[in-house]
């Protein structure tokens, strides 16, 4: 079904192009209607500024335009009554032709309810969590992982071909480090510890001695026998290999599966290399200076010229990134989102123009910035470092709190702002919980037609025939209007790349329904009236399973 603001918008459209041909102004036939729900119920189900906007270009006074459109509109099935307002805003609400419409749309679509096509087929990657595999996930990574995970699934629905990817930094100084922090502790619990100095940037955690308790238990005191410098290599792919098992094992448990797990040690390879820095030079934007290749980064406002490659050969983290993004272009993305910590956010300008560099507007980058995550209990903040290796980890909050309930938590505020998040209001059973609260509007409205059932009651068979007006109290047009929102919520969700709106959206509908459940019976009621809201909280149920779904919680029927 065509979404009202659709309707609205062409029809408006239609009004104020016949209303300038008559008085022979020209005006561009593509007229952008901007419709937006107005701040109060009573002024009804939609509002535009139209007029207000071409009061000039028509040389009239906003009201006088806005009372000139009305008149265009005429009479519509889907519009009850347009009304102008103020300096000139034209609210609009909805028919009971409409309301029938959504309702049976809502039941017959079901799980495809509030699809949209903002994405028209084109791929998207999403990349994100992408922690260094040197050691467990923490909680900011799972707040990453969720925000990423949601968003891949808020852009599925919205008719983008996704892809989710994990980039495995599994090269560099950071692995260095681990390898030899395990190879430190090996040596340490041999009895052994100046064959190999714990370095002084290692990591500290208790999970590096598990790791070479492990490597002990496997493969003994052989180590003792050979050159550190030797075995080095060894204890760098163990414990990147089972820390990365870890992290695969953390993140499937959480709900999060990605399509490709990328390795940086790929991008070297083949000649990736070599042609991204042909690319570059063509393009105009590398060189070479004073033995080493630079990034023309002052092209791009930036204070100085980046370098690519060192004078000793070797290429740049910068030089890396440049490469891999360069890789998921020739995959054939139409866009690339990164998921990135907050402290990445000066990084944003240097890496839009290195696409921009490569031939592609910056544009077709896009950046999710995930800002620390605060966890409370008992109403103090929890310690957390993740350099001494005291850091609470992904694993830890799923276990004490749920998968649903850290889910929920990581995506409720917006990605870019700091987060606190309450273990024990997460586990709470109380309408505080957000979670909970939505979580048992679903099984409410199981419950409703569990009763009916046993009363010998069931859905209409024949929805065309229901009669919907009879859906009229203050609380039933007020969860319509929330049920019918849905479609428009989640393509501005996918426009902005905004997972918070989801639970924005879920809490709004589930406080409409359990003001509408508590203030109206459903059964024993008038028939008609039955079956209309009957319908009514079918339609709420599948709006409130659909968002749930996206956002990777489950939706239980009892509670």
């Amino acid at each position: 079904m065509t979404g009202p603001s659709d309707i609205l918008r062409e029809l408006i459209r239609d009004a104020v192009l016949e209303l300038a041909d008559e008085r022979g102004i020209k005006i561009e036939e593509s007229v952008e209607v901007e419709v937006e729900r107005p701040k109060r119920e009573e002024h009804g189900d939609w509002a535009t500024n139209i007029a207000l906007q071409y009061s000039k270009v028509f040389g009239e006074k906003p009201r006088d335009l806005a009372m000139g459109i009305v008149n265009k509109l005429g009479s519509n099935p889907y519009i009850e009554k347009a009304e102008v307002a103020g300096p000139g805003f034209i609210n609009f609400t909805l028919s009971r032709k409409w309301i029938s419409e959504l309702l049976i749309n809502v039941i017959k679509d079901g799980p495809d309810f509030g699809r949209v096509n903002v994405g028209k087929g084109r791929k998207v990657q999403v990349e994100f969590v992408s922690a260094n595999p040197t050691g467990p996930l923490h909680v900011g990574h799972g707040r990453g992982a969720a925000v990423g995970d949601v968003c891949a699934n808020i852009l599925a629905f919205a008719g983008w071909d996704v892809q989710r990817e994990y980039y495995i930094n599994d090269a560099g100084l950071q692995i260095d480090l681990l390898g030899k922090s395990t190879q430190a502790r090996y040596f340490e619990i041999c009895g052994e510890p100046g064959k190999a100095p714990f370095p002084e940037d290692g990591y500290k955690g208790a999970y590096i001695y598990e790791l070479a308790q492990q490597i002990l238990d496997e493969e003994g005191n052989r180590f003792l026998e050979i050159p550190p410098e030797e075995s080095l290599p060894y204890f760098k792919d163990y414990a990147c290999r089972v820390i990365l098992e870890g992290i695969k094992k953390d993140l499937a448990d959480f709900g999060v599966n990605f399509d490709m797990w990328f390795s940086e040690k790929s991008l070297y390879e083949g000649d990736l290399l070599q042609r991204t820095l042909e690319t570059l030079k063509s393009n105009g934007y590398a060189y070479e200076a004073d033995g080493a290749t630079w990034f023309k980064a002052t092209a791009f406002s930036d204070d100085k010229d980046r370098v690519l490659i060192r004078s000793n050969g070797a290429p740049t983290y910068f030089m890396s990134d440049i490469m891999y993004h360069k890789n998921k272009f020739d995959r054939g993305f139409d866009m690339v989102i990164d998921v990135w910590g907050a402290d990445h956010h000066g990084y944003i300008p240097r890496m839009k123009a290195a696409v921009q560099a490569l031939g592609r507007s910056p544009e077709d980058l896009q950046v999710l910035l995930i800002q620390f995550v605060n966890l409370l209990r008992g109403g103090k903040q929890v310690s957390m470092s993740t350099r001494s290796g005291e850091f609470v980890t992904l694993r830890e909050v799923m276990e004490e709190v749920g998968v649903d309930a850290a889910r929920y938590f990581f995506v409720m505020r917006r990605s870019d702002s700091h987060l606190d998040f309450d273990l024990d209001l997460a586990k709470s059973s109380t309408n505080e919980n957000p979670v909970f609260y939505v979580q048992y509007a679903h099984a409410r409205i199981h419950s409703i037609f569990r009763e009916a059932k046993s009363r010998g009651v069931s859905m209409p068979e024949n929805l065309e025939s229901v009669d919907f007006s009879l859906l009229s109290s203050q609380e039933e047009v007020s969860l319509i209007r929330k049920i019918g929102s849905f479609p428009e919520e989640m393509a501005k969700a996918a426009e902005e790349l905004a997972p918070h709106r989801v639970t924005f959206y879920l809490y709004d509908i589930s406080s409409a329904f359990h003001s509408f459940y508590n203030a109206h019976r459903v059964l024993g009621v008038e028939p008609e009236l039955e079956k209309a809201r009957l319908c009514l909280v079918e339609a709420c149920r599948v709006v409130i399973a659909n968002s749930l779904k996206l956002l990777g919680v489950s939706a239980p029927e009892k509670m």
